[in-house]
């Protein structure tokens, strides 16, 4: 984890406890994000830190939601991620399925191709089907793409996507529909403000609702995980691994390496300070003399 569990905390403040709240649309929780995207372009979150020592096995881009205009530092620009389009192609990346990455750590792919790229927007705004997906479509692109999806929020928050969006999306074959917990709580925060028995109900809940309403919903496998906020700890990863996530992903601004848990693979969070020449370097840093 980049940021300690005690200043997340801070910076988050209360969680809102309603059953099946709509947490994404709690102003604490976009506090957070936005305070997140200011610490990325400060360099305290760099989105292009050194190369690490050990050798890259791919990069993991977060994304949350687009716009014509960055309201929030959390909203990437049309123009922006045309330049990221733009910079992942002229970096030689292979976007490739999540799946592909997680079967190749556990033994069952032998390799991926070189500069390995897997793409996730959590959280299910509208504007993910009203001007991702267009923009996608319109240069050809076929990326697979991994939504990250708290089911409070679809069809109740009018910021979210509908459930047919989700369907009419994971039916073009690019995208593939995962858990976000089912009402994206800080489940390190939970963890100190709960007895031991309460917290373990509540998580395991979280865990295992978002699964089985995404299941019955989209009809297929939800075996990814994203941790609400980055946050988790050992006894988390535990418990999304006893409850059927084959691999879940946090955020920490470096490349996936072999020495990553594969229920901790760090994600760089993609801000609109993020230019598309950056995110070349942070490709090109990631992946050296065309790993």
């Amino acid at each position: 984890m980049l940021i300690e569990p005690d200043t997340l905390a801070a910076l988050q403040g209360p969680n809102h406890h309603a059953d099946g709240g709509v947490i994404g649309s709690h102003p604490h929780r976009r506090r957070w994000l936005q305070q997140a995207a200011g610490l990325s372009a400060l360099g305290l979150f760099s989105p292009w830190s050194r190369a690490a020592s050990t050798p890259s096995q791919a990069v993991i881009l977060c994304y949350h939601r687009f716009a014509d205009t960055a309201a929030d530092s959390m909203t990437v620009r049309k123009s922006t991620f045309a330049d990221h389009i733009k910079a992942i192609g002229e970096a030689g990346a292979h976007v490739i399925p999540l799946a592909d990455l997680v079967a190749f750590r556990q033994g069952k792919l032998k390799q991926l191709p070189p500069r390995a790229v897997v793409i996730t927007v959590d959280d299910g705004h509208r504007s993910v089907i009203e001007v991702m997906d267009p923009m996608i479509r319109q240069t050809q692109t076929k990326w697979p793409i991994t939504l990250f999806i708290y089911p409070s929020a679809i069809s109740n928050a009018s910021y979210a996507m509908r459930w047919e969006h989700l369907q009419q999306l994971q039916a073009s074959g690019q995208y593939n529909i995962q858990s976000h917990t089912y009402w994206h709580p800080n489940l390190v925060k939970e963890r100190k403000q709960q007895s031991p028995a309460e917290f373990e109900r509540f998580a395991r809940n979280q865990l295992k609702r978002s699964k089985a309403v995404l299941e019955q919903r989209m009809g297929k496998p939800v075996s990814y995980l994203a941790w609400p906020f980055g946050m988790f700890d050992e006894g988390l990863m535990e418990m999304a691994a006893s409850e059927g996530y084959q691999a879940a992903l946090a955020l920490e601004n470096k490349a996936c390496t072999a020495n990553d848990p594969i229920q901790a693979l760090p994600r760089h969070l993609m801000v609109d300070e993020v230019s598309g020449k950056r995110l070349k370097q942070l490709l090109d840093t990631a992946f050296p003399t065309g790993a």
